[in-house]
């Protein structure tokens, strides 16, 4: 059974650091795109920004410059790196991947910033 699995997640200040990392498990064939995604509360799941296989990252706007994604094939784990965090950074983060052909989501961890 193919799955996403993150870890990494916690409480940290504002202006600090926080690494979630993502890793896929299972049969796996074929993994093409794999980014982040977050859900604060009250609010639809947004995107935070994707890498292509050959290690091409986007970002959103609102974290260009301050968060960092990259993966390493070889264990088909991608990670997202997180620096200078604000309040507002606050949510659920999600991987996704698209495996096997097929679109896959992680279980979520939680990211909280405090003022």
């Amino acid at each position: 059974q193919v799955q996403l699995v993150e870890s990494g997640g916690g409480l940290v200040q504002a202006g600090g650091s926080l690494r979630l990392s993502c890793a896929a498990s299972g049969s796996i064939f074929s993994v093409n795109v794999m980014g982040w995604y977050r859900q604060a509360p009250g609010k639809r799941r947004e995107p935070v920004g994707t890498i292509t296989s050959g290690g091409t990252p986007y970002y959103v706007d609102a974290v260009k410059g301050r968060f960092t994604i990259s993966r390493d094939n070889a264990k088909n784990t991608v990670y997202l790196q997180m620096n200078s965090v604000k309040p507002e950074d606050t949510a659920v983060y999600y991987c996704n991947a698209y495996m096997n052909w097929q679109d896959y989501w992680g279980q979520g961890t939680q990211v909280t910033v405090s003022s």
